[in-house]
């Protein structure tokens, strides 16, 4: 199949768990990795687009081993139900990467009563690596994905939740930077903890649906989307390049705990060393928003007990 980029370093013999693995970069990861040769345990809120995703990766590897997993990351009784269904086997990796780009312009509520894109997209990932982090094998790593919005917006420690304003922009880049947050302070806590286990932060540029490879059920843009997106070209990437970094961060021997990893020209380009903003990785914030995490998702995470 034309879409499916070169392969990676074999990876047989090893499971991994990527989230929002039903479309985007999310979806080129898992296919990499499956092509590899490892176990993908693909997971997504929506099983019809679960199933087409598994689909198209048996299509263009009918030797991969993938199997799909219900979880909508908004919920916690979702969550934890995924995270039960995977005590099956260990896990070598996990790629925090779902996550709600399109938000809502007014804000809204999940069911657990936290602010809803901060429930998708980070929330929700906390509460999962709080369960499945005891499947972690020797040398395993966790990669949350991050983002280019993290430069662009502040971070209100103290209105975590947005009660106090909201607009859909400043949601989405809120979300992303409390992302960062959460992966170096798990990283400094895994490191506290001699645990060996490493996390990692990458962000995937500018990468768009126009220009990522067509795939049946999964990325199918109409002609408008194309030709827009193709008016970019000069400063963005498709989602399948998109995923080199996060694939870089979760297998390359260069990448170690703590990184930060992305798109060599910031917006595109091959996986760099990247510096990310210094409150991604304050120490007082780190700790401040995994105390407020652990009260918000009721979920005691303690690393190396």
């Amino acid at each position: 199949m034309n879409w499916y980029p070169p392969p990676l370093l074999s990876q047989a013999g090893r499971r991994f768990l990527v989230t929002g693995a039903s479309a985007g970069v999310g979806f080129f990861t898992a296919a990499r990795l499956a092509g590899a040769g490892a176990h993908v345990v693909l997971s997504a809120r929506s099983p019809e687009r679960l199933e087409a995703a598994a689909a198209a990766i048996r299509g263009a590897r009918p030797g991969a081993s993938v199997e799909t997993l219900v979880i909508d990351q908004s919920s916690l009784e979702s969550v934890r139900a995924g995270a039960a269904a995977l005590t099956a086997g260990p896990l070598d990796g996990v790629v925090a990467n779902a996550g709600m780009v399109h938000t809502p312009g007014a804000r809204l509520e999940s069911a657990d009563g936290n602010e809803l894109v901060l429930a998708t997209n980070v929330l929700g990932h906390f509460a999962l690596l709080a369960r499945v982090l005891p499947l972690l094998t020797p040398g395993a790593r966790v990669v949350l994905l991050g983002s280019l919005a993290t430069r662009l917006s502040t971070f209100r420690v103290d209105d975590l939740q947005l009660t106090l304003g909201y607009d859909f922009w400043r949601a989405y880049a809120h979300s992303k930077i409390a992302m960062q947050v959460l992966g170096f302070e798990l990283d400094r806590r895994l490191r506290a903890a001699d645990a060996p286990v490493s996390s990692l932060v990458a962000h995937p540029g500018y990468s768009i649906s126009g220009r990522t490879p067509r795939v049946p059920g999964v990325n199918e843009p109409d002609a408008r989307t194309r030709f827009a997106d193709s008016l970019q070209a000069a400063w963005s990437q498709g989602k399948h390049r998109g995923a080199e970094v996060t694939l870089h961060a979760l297998t390359s021997p260069a990448a170690i705990g703590g990184q930060y990893w992305g798109p060599r020209w910031w917006m595109k380009g091959e996986p760099a060393l990247h510096t990310p903003t210094r409150t991604s990785t304050d120490p007082d914030v780190g700790a401040h928003f995994w105390a407020f995490a652990e009260n918000a998702t009721g979920e005691s995470f303690t690393v190396g007990a």
